[in-house]
């Protein structure tokens, strides 16, 4: 089984290019951001606290996105491997990652990381929330407290994953997103 970690900040083109790949290498897509928006769509008791964390810019505690990927492993079949989008985000959840993968007598297969600047983030995060009427994505607040979030909580894991081999780095911006894809995907068959 596979296990691939798609990085970057918000924004990046994570969900973009993960569809493309999944179908590529029959890998399920799992997205924290959506298991967690249907989670908040279905007015679950988590669903209600992760909306109010999230409206905040804040993350959803580890233990119940840890819990949320582990069933996605054991529940999902006929797949090649996973592709995870939003997780791990801060060094315990990579800890947390490397764990439950050696649970299945695996690990990590590599980490696919798709870099943007800044100012492009605020530009592509904004236009998501007006396109989607994504309410999470909606305030300059909001937008700057998760790039610092990113580059505080979840940028450490650039180096973790670097010194385990497993960091493969690519440029995000500028290009289209067909130029972006290809070279995600080129970025795999080198993995």
């Amino acid at each position: 089984m596979k296990y691939y970690v798609l990085f970057g900040p918000p924004g990046a083109g994570k969900g973009t290019h993960a569809g493309a790949l999944a179908q590529k290498y029959n890998l399920k897509h799992l997205s924290t951001g959506e298991l967690l928006r249907a989670e908040i769509a279905a007015g679950s008791p988590l669903g209600i606290q992760a909306r109010d964390l999230i409206a905040a810019g804040n993350l959803v505690p580890d233990e119940v996105v840890e819990g949320m990927i582990e069933a996605a492993f054991d529940s999902i079949k006929d797949v090649d491997g996973f592709l995870l989008d939003g997780f791990p985000r801060t060094l315990p959840q990579a800890e947390a990652l490397d764990r439950i993968t050696a649970a299945r007598n695996s690990e990590v297969t590599g980490v696919i990381s798709i870099m943007i600047p800044d100012e492009e983030v605020f530009r592509r995060i904004a236009r998501r929330a007006e396109i989607e009427g994504r309410a999470d994505d909606a305030s300059q607040a909001t937008i700057a407290h998760r790039i610092e979030t990113y580059h505080a909580q979840t940028e450490p894991l650039i180096e973790y994953y670097r010194n385990a081999g497993k960091y493969h780095e690519v440029n995000g911006y500028p290009g289209t997103i067909e130029e972006v894809r290809e070279r995600v995907l080129t970025m795999v068959e080198s993995i």
